[in-house]
């Protein structure tokens, strides 16, 4: 080959490599438009604001002398209760992984799926369910109260750490199970028997042989809970108190009660540089937990409890589960239907009643307001917000994901970009969009979507995760075949790459739906008086004083839990035939 033909082929190579460049950016333009302009724009406003010498709000306090301890106190208790919550999570989760991963058991894919549930539950939903079972008029004190003649409620929970602690191990379990339990099942138990034959007790095949090749699975769950819990809002807000502040909680108070948001924006930018980190961390190294080992089919790995022991701990573990994860959710429904009559003199004790009156009270304005917006109004604006929600997401993720596929250089920086969302909490989004967004036709007034709008910047990094591995495992012989037989680009995506990637497409849509039906964090920065979500109504109503506000708060939340089950079944009816079950 002369010097003319290797400058000709370098000259092609070239070529091809340009092309191959504007085509992922082509189908990241839009993609990243969004992160630029919902994302970025906002993060750029907090840091002018937290170094601007003149305040956004005439009057209004801003950095002091008294900031830094503004700052350590909520950051060191982040710290603290995240990492307790953390250790408390695995000490619960190990075993039940353990469970799911090497034992049968009837009922055990019902159970599978209670476990799930609280992972998709929101926060105001779960701190309803806690303090209908725990709670000062909670079934456990109203108990009590009957048994031993009390007069008051001798169970303090709410406004305490164990509050926040109990239910972090409620939301979180769930991530161990998943993350550990699916590597443990697939792990070859041949390895722990061959240590075994080689002389090694049980317990040192375990810790010199099974620990080791779960490690990577257990770090990455751990990083993933301790990012949970770290980025805490609902749970510290409704059960922690004021007695308790998070990071989180800090900017809440500062910028919607003290209107100090230059104060706000640093302890935005504190909270957001620990986040990062964490997430560059599991993106790098803790969330490559597959084994490389020799991975058995889960049949084989499994089986029934034999001994009495097993028996005895398999009856165990199962009973604990249905104890922590099923009893606020049932505590709730059957709080949400029941009246409760101070009919016991003065010991102020309560009979029980089956009732519907705090379902009919939520259509029911009974201070005439003409700032009343009745409940059933906050479920449809829910779902309108979810729906839209889930039109972006999907959108923007699969011309993402389709980007991400196109072999070019230019992905290994547009990935980890689209992944920035996932440092920066919900309340640091809600907090960047009312400093930026706060004039038409982009304000709450002008344009209410602006909820699902920070909603789908939550989201859409879950849904590139979820779409890449269908899209990549598409073959490209087919789309060429077709292309070949005269197919257009679009009949190629409706007739080969969508039947292969419903399933993930579904999965992912369900994930941003139930996301934006829960959101509580930015929401609560976003929502308009007049087009309150579902879980902002919750938290209205669970603030205010009296027994009628309370009832409703827990109607509410149950109808949330029966809202989040029925889109679920909706888009699961919408799912393509003959693709299995999801």
């Amino acid at each position: 080959m002369n010097l003319g033909q290797m400058a000709a082929g370098l000259r092609l190579a070239e070529n091809r490599s340009r092309a191959v460049t504007w085509k992922a950016l082509a189908l990241w333009l839009l993609p990243l438009l969004f992160l630029g302009f919902f994302f970025f724009y906002p993060l750029v406003a907090i840091f002018r604001l937290v170094f601007s010498p003149i305040p956004l709000i005439p009057g209004a306090p801003g950095l002091d002398a008294s900031s830094g301890h503004a700052i350590w106190r909520p950051l060191w208790f982040t710290l603290w209760q995240a990492s307790l919550s953390t250790g408390l999570t695995l000490l619960v989760g190990l075993p039940a992984a353990y469970l799911f991963a090497r034992f049968k058991f009837p009922g055990k894919s019902l159970l599978s799926a209670l476990t799930t549930l609280p992972f998709i539950l929101p926060t105001v939903v779960v701190a309803a369910g806690f303090n209908a079972l725990l709670g000062p008029n909670g079934w456990v004190n109203l108990a009590l109260m009957d048994i031993f003649n009390l007069a008051t409620p001798p169970v303090h929970f709410l406004n305490t750490l164990w509050a926040i602690l109990l239910a972090h191990i409620f939301y979180n379990t769930t991530i161990v199970i998943r993350t550990v339990g699916n590597a443990w099942m697939r792990l070859d138990n041949r390895l722990g028997l061959v240590a075994q034959v080689l002389g090694a007790s049980p317990r040192r095949a375990f810790w010199e042989v099974t620990l080791p090749l779960l490690r990577p699975s257990i770090q990455a769950a751990a990083l993933l809970v301790f990012l949970f819990d770290f980025t805490s809002f609902g749970v510290i807000l409704m059960l922690g108190g004021p007695a308790f502040s998070t990071l989180e909680v800090a900017i809440y108070t500062q910028a919607m009660q003290m209107l100090n948001l230059p104060l706000a924006g640093l302890l935005s930018l504190v909270q957001m540089a620990f986040t990062i980190g964490l997430t560059a961390v599991y993106n790098l190294g803790g969330g490559r937990h597959a084994l490389a080992l020799s991975p058995r089919p889960v049949v084989e790995n499994m089986r029934r409890p034999r001994t009495v022991l097993e028996k005895v701990i398999v009856i165990g573990l199962v009973s604990f589960l249905l104890v922590l994860l099923v009893s606020p959710l049932a505590a709730l429904a059957l709080r949400s239907v029941t009246r409760l009559e101070a009919n016991r003199g003065e010991r102020g004790l309560v009979a029980p009643g089956l009732t519907l009156d705090y379902y009919q009270a939520l259509f029911v304005n009974r201070k005439q307001s003409i700032f009343y917006v009745p409940p059933v109004q906050a479920v449809r604006n829910s779902l309108m917000f979810a729906g839209v929600t889930v039109a972006f997401a999907m959108t923007l993720g699969l011309l993402a994901t389709y980007g991400l596929k196109v072999k070019a250089r230019i992905n290994r920086w547009l990935d980890p970009l689209l992944m920035l969302p996932l440092g920066a909490s919900a309340v640091t989004l809600g907090l960047g969009f009312v400093v930026v967004f706060n004039r038409p036709p982009l304000d709450n007034q002008s344009f209410p979507f602006l909820v699902s709008m920070a909603h789908t910047l939550v989201a859409l990094p879950f849904v590139v995760r979820s779409l890449f591995p269908a899209v990549g495992s598409i073959p490209p012989h087919l789309s060429q075949s077709a292309s070949i037989l005269g197919a257009s680009p679009w009949r190629t995506w409706l007739e080969i790459d969508l039947p292969i990637i419903a399933r993930a497409a579904l999965g992912s849509a369900i994930f941003a739906f139930t996301l934006s039906l829960g959101e509580f964090g930015a929401t609560s920065f976003l929502a308009r008086p007049d087009l309150p979500t579902l879980p902002v109504a919750i938290y209205r109503f669970i603030s205010q004083p009296g027994g009628l506000n309370y009832g409703q708060a827990l109607a509410m939340s149950t109808l949330l839990m029966l809202v989040c089950g029925l889109g679920i079944l909706i888009i699961e009816r919408l799912r393509l035939p003959g693709l299995g079950d999801f």
